[in-house]
């Protein structure tokens, strides 16, 4: 897909960070956009951005933890533009706890929006886009799918699980003309940590004012706007595997060569900085 040019793109969890980022960067390639979020004004500014500056976009508050929304919101961008070319499943959430102290709730919950909202996003979307001969689904995992972290089970696993539902699809789709990529930020400077939900504490993470603290000063080197043009980059290309920021590639490379001893340094870590 070496051209955006008239392209129609969805993305999820565009009211903010990275999805506002990208919303905006394909519509300057000249994408008509579909967006959604459950932050109205964020959506509403997202939106603003684009039609100011002489792009096509609809919005849509729809939750992605709900399949039947996203059958709904399928059912629009199809009624409104006839297609669909690129799907990005980018909303996300987190829970910061230690698996014997967070609730099952609260794991549930980042479940529900981190996987279950890719799942939905795929199936609600997948039939419309394989009457096409050619389009692109973009399912943004983590370096957390890459790595495990203490007090970060629940997105880990929902991470993780992207990973594995996105090699699973491209395999699937092998041939049908849909590419599948699989994307892996790093820190990148957004409101995620700001809006997660505090159960818990280790290490560094004392409390919510800590943890964010932390991810914005010494966690996030990349911003969304950068993260934004290196995932256009790859949807151009067809990558099936897009990394953002140095930590990304340095933790990618770290966890390939060794898969069990990063597992042992990050808690000493931790506890020697950050104590």
């Amino acid at each position: 897909m070496k051209s955006l040019k008239n392209k129609v793109a969805v993305v999820t969890g565009a009211a903010s960070g990275i999805g506002r980022a990208l919303s905006v960067a394909l519509a300057r390639e000249g994408c008509r956009l579909a967006l959604s979020d459950l932050e109205p004004e964020g959506l509403r500014e997202t939106a603003r951005t684009i039609e100011n500056a002489g792009g096509v976009v609809i919005t849509s508050l729809t939750d992605v933890a709900n399949a039947e929304e996203m059958r709904s919101f399928a059912g629009e961008v199809i009624e409104r533009f006839g297609q669909v070319d690129i799907l990005v499943n980018n909303a996300g959430i987190a829970n910061v706890a230690m698996i014997d102290e967070g609730s099952r709730a609260g794991f549930e919950r980042v479940m529900n929006v981190n996987f279950w909202g890719v799942f939905n996003g795929v199936t609600a979307f997948l039939p419309h886009m394989k009457r096409q001969p050619s389009a692109h689904i973009v399912n943004i995992s983590s370096v957390f799918g890459l790595w495990g972290i203490p007090s970060q089970a629940a997105y880990n696993c929902s991470k993780f699980a992207v990973r594995a539902l996105s090699e699973s699809l491209a395999q699937e789709l092998s041939g049908s003309g849909i590419t599948v990529s699989c994307v892996y930020p790093g820190g990148v400077k957004t409101n995620i940590a700001k809006g997660a939900k505090f159960e818990g504490a280790f290490g560094p993470f004392k409390d919510k004012e800590a943890f964010t603290r932390l991810f914005d000063e010494h966690l996030a080197f990349t911003t969304s706007e950068k993260a934004a043009d290196v995932m256009v980059k790859g949807i151009k290309a067809g990558s099936a595997r897009i990394r953002i920021g140095p930590d990304a590639y340095l933790m990618d490379f770290t966890q390939r060569l060794f898969p069990a001893l990063y597992q042992k340094i990050i808690p000493t870590v931790l506890k020697l900085k950050f104590r």
